[in-house]
């Protein structure tokens, strides 16, 4: 892989423009774009303040560099045509929009007393959504129109709403009168109110919409184990808990891309994969210490790092036969054990399940799953084994079979399936990779759009690694 130089960034604001051009960050309370294919700058603004009467207040203070910076920006985004990008400060309640093609178009939206918690991009890149403080609603702000429509009483502004992936509806859970409620929001009719109806839950953590776009998956509180799948009418079409009653919740939920199978899992160490048709488990994926003779275990070179100065790569160890791994029993008298599955997720034609566990939480698992053909026997494929516990982990937006991964030290690892031998066969392959940077420890990492680069972000600085094409090589 190749390196950049470091850049400076604050809370971990960077993003890559979805057409993989430009790359976004900030820094307190300046945007700075610059170009993916040299990394110069090609604008930059500075965030003011949110009003006149604010601005005074600030100059009457005489405020001290840290007090100047007491509301830095809070996030940023790209619209999806990559025209506009957003910087949202949620202490001053205001989110500050600009055109990356011209440099004095600007325009500002002001949250006033409700406040602001989160400020996001619709999928249509023209519209902005703006979560107020206590949920006391949601709004859609036009840059179009200058118009804005309230929802009243979102159930969660981070999580509990989502996008019909064409963009054509939202789907959002609502508190009304105590109780759960969805709400289904034309988006081409300026988020008319399409379709709204009770939910069966009591005390709604989340939701998932389907791939498909016609049914949704919600879950109960963290103390009560139970899944149910409704339509877009409003109709359960089946609920699932298993049995005996595991005594904590659901923690996570993914459909499979195909939206033929959903799989769930919560502080149990299980994994329920269940159809579509039944909504019953049709396979159960269990953690355990032991790993099969059919199933690869991968584990990190001790003292890698120190060995290479941090300046190279490293196989990992490529261990066959069967194997142990040590699994933490976790406390189940306390609340939230150290126990079940903190990542559930698909890789993109949904041919490998990812789970990590909290209980074994320097590992990552990779469940292979049949294609329609095959019988569906779901199977352990093969385990990645660090020496530390992994801090971030995300596939390949692009690839179907490329994984990558960090745990807060000055490299970055990788998994892949798409190696082809000289016999022509394809083989998994997984690296150790080193960071070429003095101070440097990679506590997050993000996937370009185009899945050809990784930004790899410490607290304070990041830079970007791209894999080395090699072209028209004699051998």
């Amino acid at each position: 892989m190749d390196f950049t130089e470091l850049y400076k960034h604050s809370s971990g604001l960077v993003s890559v423009s979805p057409g993989a051009h430009f790359i976004l960050n900030a820094i307190q309370d300046r945007l700075i774009v610059r170009r993916v294919d040299s990394f110069q700058i090609t604008r930059t603004w500075l965030i003011g303040a949110s009003s006149p009467t604010a601005t005074m207040l600030s100059k009457q203070a005489k405020a001290s560099p840290s007090q100047l910076l007491e509301a830095p920006i809070s996030h940023v985004g790209w619209s999806c045509d990559s025209e506009y990008l957003l910087a949202a400060s949620s202490k001053r309640g205001t989110v500050d929009v600009f055109k990356l093609r011209d440099e004095d178009w600007n325009a500002r939206i002001e949250t006033g007393a409700e406040g602001l918690v989160k400020a996001e991009w619709a999928p249509d890149g023209r519209n902005i959504l703006c979560f107020s403080e206590w949920g006391l609603r949601v709004t859609i702000w036009s840059l179009v129109s200058g118009s804005s429509t309230h929802i009243q009483f979102p159930l969660h502004p981070d999580r509990g709403y989502t996008f019909r992936s064409d963009g054509r509806y939202f789907v959002l859970a609502e508190r009304h009168k105590s109780k759960d409620t969805l709400g289904i929001y034309d988006v081409q009719d300026s988020y008319r109110l399409a379709r709204h109806f009770p939910l069966p839950t009591s005390n709604l953590s989340s939701l998932a919409l389907s791939p498909t776009g016609n049914h949704v998956a919600v879950w109960e509180h963290a103390l009560n184990y139970k899944v149910h799948v409704v339509s877009l009418t409003g109709d359960v079409q089946g609920s699932f808990a298993p049995e005996p009653d595991p005594g904590f919740g659901v923690r996570h939920v993914a459909w499979h891309p195909s939206g033929m199978f959903l799989a769930v899992s919560g502080w149990d160490n299980k994994i329920y994969i269940l159809d579509s048709i039944s909504w019953s488990p049709t396979s159960i994926l269990e953690l355990s210490s032991r790993i099969s003779a059919n199933a690869t275990l991968w584990r990190e070179p001790a003292n890698w790092l120190e060995s290479t100065h941090g300046r190279g790569f490293l196989s990992y160890e490529r261990l066959i036969g069967p194997q142990t791994i040590t699994v933490t029993r976790a406390d189940s008298s306390k609340a939230y054990p150290k126990s079940g599955t903190i990542q559930l997720e698909w890789n993109k034609n949904g041919s490998i399940l990812l789970a990590r566990f909290e209980n074994v939480n320097s590992a990552v698992y990779l469940y292979d799953f049949p294609s329609a053909s095959e019988p569906f026997v779901p199977k352990l494929r093969c385990v990645l084994a660090n020496s530390r516990p992994i801090v971030q982990c995300r596939w390949n937006p692009i690839r179907k079979g490329s994984l990558a991964l960090c745990c807060g030290e000055g490299s970055v690892y990788t998994w892949s399936n798409e190696w082809v031998s000289e016999g022509g066969v394809e083989e998994d392959i997984a690296e150790c990779i080193g960071v070429p940077a003095k101070q440097f420890e990679t506590q997050d990492l993000q996937w370009a759009p185009d899945g050809k680069g990784l930004v790899l972000l410490d607290k304070e600085t990041f830079c970007c690694a791209f894999e080395v094409e090699d072209e028209n090589i004699d051998v």
